[in-house]
């Protein structure tokens, strides 16, 4: 069921616990893009209506989520557009090192440019099959399987380009800047290590 062993410090539960902070956003087609921003190669700001998310490529994983609060839930198989794929349609300016993914209500999530890059970072769009749901993250939830939940923002909106590092919503309150969960980096306090 599940793709391997589980981290450390992580149990296995059953069904896929929703977890977010804030009220679930309601999804209006005609108002709603994703855009690009920030360190651009070219400059320019990219955007993409949910009509053009939805037309391009696409590929499905199989992933486990592993929740920086203790919890793995196993064997999801989310399908949507790479995070290479907007990386070649909209490419970083050489200086990159970091993207934040911005979200709803201004929710924000940092990572390093490698692990946005990964082969398995995905914009997801389908759970097991079917549509996302609200409550899960529709229409664009940023799967980042080899890092903690919270860097993988639901009802994603914005990938912003950065040359250097800044915190996004939950690493400005404690939580660790990279979220491998192999090396257990939950808490901005471990970072010294």
């Amino acid at each position: 069921m599940g793709s391997g062993p589980v981290p450390p410090g992580q149990r296995v539960v059953k069904g896929w616990p929703v977890s977010h902070y804030g009220p679930v956003p309601r999804f209006r087609a005609d108002r709603w893009n994703l855009q690009v921003f920030g360190s651009t190669a070219t400059g320019e700001k990219y955007s993409w209506t949910f009509g053009e998310v939805m037309a391009l490529p696409a590929a499905t994983i199989t992933a486990d989520l592993h929740c920086a609060s203790g919890t793995t839930t196993l064997g999801h198989e989310f399908y949507g557009v790479p995070a290479a794929v907007l990386l070649k349609l909209a490419p970083p300016d050489p200086r990159v090192t970091h993207v934040m993914a911005w979200a709803e209500y201004g929710y924000s999530a940092n990572l390093r440019l490698d692990d946005f890059a990964a082969d398995r970072t995905l914009m997801a769009t389908h759970h097991n099959g079917e549509t996302l749901t609200a409550e899960h993250g529709f229409p664009l939830r940023l799967v980042v399987p080899h890092l903690y939940g919270y860097k993988g923002p639901k009802w994603l909106r914005a990938i912003e380009y950065m040359t250097q590092d800044r915190r996004g919503f939950w690493e400005e309150r404690g939580y660790h800047n990279r979220a491998d969960p192999w090396t257990e980096q939950r808490h901005s306090y471990q970072e010294d290590e």
